[in-house]
């Protein structure tokens, strides 16, 4: 079965553009031209991955993004945010809300075609290649079932989080540059720029709560994850 895109947009002739062209490249294409429509959509369709405008009538994108990603079953979906928007601070609150990618209008249509192709390889990559558990004292990360746990607890990660989390505990204390890291978890294709991964890093801290501790910046270098921080977890 085909793909599926889920296109979120008020403009009629985006919508038409997007699935003009996301059709030419074999995707299944469903349409949404408010936000209430887009939430009705994720639960009944499951897209595989949502183009989501920010500037929406009724809810906008940003609060249909939180719906996302404060869903269990919806939170591992990836979210490209494409909006006209275009200051660095909306890029910013849009990528700490969970978004994995971001473009702006007037935008490429063959840019945003390798974007979300980008994407969803990266998806079945992680699906598919990636050891079925790893474990680190009372955290968890079920690669096969795309959870993460600390003991009990559940944690809400997004599709890049939960990447950036298993290449970092998969390659025991390796270090990674930022361009290294948008190459494994984004693609080689990826158009952005290095302050994404410091943004996802910040956020995958963060919710990892004293074991964020654990996601060590390596000064002038990059990232890795160390077990040999002492700590009380």
């Amino acid at each position: 079965m085909n793909e599926r895109v889920l296109v979120v947009d008020d403009e009629l002739n985006i919508l038409e553009l997007l699935e003009y062209n996301l059709k030419k490249d074999g995707y299944e294409v469903i349409r949404a031209d408010t936000g209430e429509k887009a939430v009705e959509l994720l639960e009944k369709v499951k897209p595989d991955i949502v183009l989501l405008d920010q500037m929406l009538p009724g809810i906008d994108g940003l609060n249909v993004l939180k719906k996302i990603r404060s869903n269990e079953s919806l939170a591992g979906m990836p979210v490209i945010m494409v909006t006209a928007r275009s200051e660095e601070i909306d890029k910013i609150i849009g990528l700490e809300l969970g978004a994995d990618d971001y473009i702006t209008k007037p935008f490429s249509v063959r840019e945003l075609s390798a974007r979300v192709k980008a994407l969803l390889r990266r998806t079945r990559q992680a699906e598919t290649q990636i050891p079925a558990v790893l474990n680190f004292k009372r955290l968890k990360v079920d690669t096969v079932g795309y959870k993460a746990c600390i003991g009990e607890d559940k944690l809400l990660l997004t599709l890049k989080e939960f990447d950036l989390l298993v290449l970092l505990m998969s390659n025991g204390s390796q270090v990674f540059t930022r361009d290294a890291i948008l190459n494994k978890v984004w693609g080689y294709d990826y158009f952005g720029e290095t302050r994404t991964v410091d943004v996802h890093i910040t956020n995958l801290r963060r919710k990892l709560l004293d074991y964020g501790e654990h996601i060590e910046t390596v000064r002038g270098v990059g990232y890795r994850f160390n077990t040999q921080n002492e700590s009380n977890i």
